[in-house]
């Protein structure tokens, strides 16, 4: 039957030119006239006919990229080139344009100090180098300029307090002391976990603490290693040979829930975790506090009011003022001597 010329080839339709976009309903429409007009043409007028409903399918198919691509783009990212790119979060003040080499120098004011073990290694293009790899994913960078300053004084308040040797009297107070490590010294171990099956210790590898937030034992190198993608487990040393990597380790383990379905400490500190029942009877309440419940545990927390707990506190409301915040805006909750852990020791060796 001539009124049933079956459809062009995909050679003869190779020259078709690409069709303008339609709206759907539009094209529906035509189609079904062109449909209906079957059995009421020649041969030539149903070759067109079939020419015409081909274009209608090649217009319906290039509009539903062209609405994906505008449902797509209704999100803004933005560009400010090699510290920040390509997220959304880059579109709010970065960490470089907040936290200038000289308030680095102003918080950690005795760091290259004679008495410090750990003189010439940290400085401020370091931890901004390493900071740039986590600013797209909200480090620092997550909410307004104050929060911004607030996360990075968070973060580095916990720093300072894990590197210092800021004890008894000492010029400028107990908080001018962080970064004054890089490492432990005269480890009373090595830290080597032979019972564990997926990192094992490497022969004559000691595992002491190393780093901006220190990083002990065969098994916390081997995950830390896999995050930042560097042999730690069989070169941990490189934490105290290279400060970038040193705060690398550390804003990763910031930024990275330890277990599945817990927060990380960013977003503990950020707001994005939002605690359940669970976590209110258990006094666990987004803020600082609960930063270092996520970080250490039962080594800190749920204990009271303890000296090692005030001195991280010190250290980040001190950082507070100097980054001009001020540590009036420390936030709620700002301890966890109340908290019950997230990860008691008995269940966790993670850290």
């Amino acid at each position: 039957n001539s009124n049933s010329s079956p459809p062009p080839s995909a050679s003869t339709a190779t020259n078709i030119p690409n069709p303008p976009f339609l709206p759907h309903r539009i094209i529906g429409a035509a189609a079904s006239e062109l449909l209906r007009q079957e059995g009421s043409e020649g041969p030539a007028a149903a070759m067109a006919r079939w020419d015409t409903l081909l274009l209608l399918l090649l217009a319906t198919r290039a509009a539903a990229p062209a609405a994906g691509r505008k449902e797509d783009a209704s999100e803004k990212v933005c560009d400010k080139g090699w510290e920040c790119s390509g997220s959304r979060f880059c579109c709010n003040e970065i960490i470089s344009e907040y936290f200038k080499a000289y308030q680095f120098e102003e918080l950690f004011a005795h760091r290259n100090d004679t008495q410090a073990h750990a003189a010439g290694f940290w400085d401020h293009k370091a931890f901004i180098t390493a900071a740039a790899l986590f600013e797209p994913r909200g480090f620092g960078t997550t909410g307004g300029k104050e929060m911004g300053m607030r996360e990075v004084a968070a973060f580095l308040g916990h720093v300072g307090a894990k590197t210092s040797c800021g004890y008894g009297e000492v010029p400028g107070g107990i908080t001018a002391w962080g970064l004054c490590y890089n490492h432990e010294l005269s480890p009373s171990q090595s830290y080597c976990d032979d019972s564990n099956e997926l990192y094992h210790c490497v022969e004559g590898v000691e595992y002491y603490g190393r780093g901006a937030l220190p990083v002990y034992g065969n098994n916390n190198y081997g995950i830390v290693g896999k995050g930042i993608k560097q042999d730690l487990l069989n070169h941990p040393e490189l934490l105290e040979q290279n400060a970038t990597l040193a705060f690398e380790a550390a804003i990763w383990r910031w930024m990275t829930p330890m277990k599945r379905k817990q927060p990380s400490a960013h977003d503990v500190f950020v707001g994005n975790w939002k605690p359940i029942k669970n976590d209110t009877s258990s006094k666990r309440y987004p803020g600082f506090g609960a930063t270092m419940n996520v970080l250490y545990g039962d080594a800190i927390c749920g204990q009271g009011s303890t000296d090692k707990m005030n001195f991280i506190i010190s250290h980040y409301q001190h950082y507070l003022d100097l980054m001009g915040v001020g540590s009036e805006h420390s936030g709620d909750n700002l301890d966890c001597g109340d908290q019950v852990v997230f990860n008691p020791s008995s269940e966790s060796s993670d850290f």
